[in-house]
């Protein structure tokens, strides 16, 4: 009698004939839908918040925030400051503020995509997907 071992190893050694399934897509689950589209906009919201603190830091650092609040005084007159309106915590409080709104309109857009197509497909009949293995 042949071990496990060489059960799997006669098997690995045989080839395999690639086999093609089409299937029609006809539901697309609500809550999958919501709790993916959360994920997602959890995702974009972080690179937001992170986007603006590296963008926010490599102007800072260059000193354009400098030469923008200098012509924005002698443009302005001199008791306007640009420095306090574009603050570190001003422009991440703003930045929050956004990934919170994009969270919850991506969340929102995704549960009505589900809901769309499952309405859809009524008329269409799905979508055809193919699928192999290799």
């Amino acid at each position: 009698m042949s071990s496990v071992a060489e059960k799997l190893a006669k098997k690995s050694t045989r080839r395999t004939s690639t086999k093609q399934v089409r299937l029609k897509l006809v539901y697309i689950d609500f809550w999958s839908a919501v709790k993916l589209s959360f994920l997602v906009a959890v995702c974009l919201a972080v690179v937001t918040i992170v986007g603006t603190f590296l963008i926010y830091s490599v102007l800072n650092s260059t000193g354009i925030f400098d030469k923008a609040n200098d012509l924005f005084k002698d443009i302005a007159g001199g008791t306007s400051d640009l420095k306090s309106i574009l603050s570190m915590g001003q422009v991440m409080g703003f930045a929050v503020v956004v990934a919170l709104l994009n969270t919850v309109v991506v969340t929102a857009l995704g549960a009505i995509i589900a809901v769309l197509y499952n309405l859809s497909v009524k008329v269409t009949g799905g979508l055809l997907v193919g699928f192999t293995n290799h």
